[in-house]
């Protein structure tokens, strides 16, 4: 049977990946869109697309700089418009790629999206969960990360309350990741149970 396909999104810092790490402890297949583009950006084929749009600066030493790439980006619908026209549908590759390859034991398959909703991604999956958190700890946690552009990326993104009104789940990440993780727990095993129904 085939694995249950599950799309895992949240705001910035409301806890997606930690999110994903716990699942994975707990057996599932996990993937995260933003490390597939993460090694998408450290290809040849995206550092050259990235030279011959906007320069060599953005590929100092022949490593692509993301945080220029950000800024050349999230102030710039174009740009950031032809960016994506560039890294979805090798993204959807890369996943389409990952799906093909799953374990024939695999029950549950989970996919880190932060933009699954904004893209239309959630067509894709058999159910979606988004992770929350309140904004003071999300808060905290970007700064204590050092995101740049927290409030661009922000912008781009619908607010955490519209994803957990989308979502099909919701799993708040206030606690400790003891706390997440048995609250993913709990859900996984809920989601089996209806599997086999």
């Amino acid at each position: 049977m085939a694995p249950l396909m599950i799309g895992l999104t949240g705001g910035i810092a409301a806890g997606k990946s930690e999110a994903l790490a716990s699942l994975q402890r707990l057996g599932a297949e996990t993937i995260s869109a933003d490390a597939v583009v993460h090694d998408l950006l450290g290809s040849e084929e995206m550092r050259e697309l990235l030279v011959d749009r906007w320069g060599d600066e953005v590929a100092p030493e022949g490593v692509v700089d993301r945080t220029e790439v950000g800024r050349r980006v999230f102030d710039q619908p174009d740009e950031l418009a032809w960016l994506e026209s560039q890294l979805h549908p090798r993204v959807g590759q890369r996943l389409d790629s990952w799906r093909r390859a799953l374990p024939d034991r695999a029950s549950f398959a989970v996919v880190e999206v932060p933009l699954l909703f904004e893209t239309g991604m959630e067509k894709a999956f058999d159910t979606t969960i988004a992770v929350v958190s309140d904004e003071e700890t999300r808060r905290t946690r970007a700064e204590e990360r050092g995101h740049a552009l927290v409030e661009e990326r922000s912008a781009r993104q619908l607010t955490q309350e519209e994803k957990a009104t989308r979502a099909e789940h919701v799993v708040r990440n206030d606690g400790s990741i003891d706390d997440l993780e048995r609250e993913l727990s709990e859900l996984l095993a809920k989601l089996g149970d209806q599997v086999k129904a």
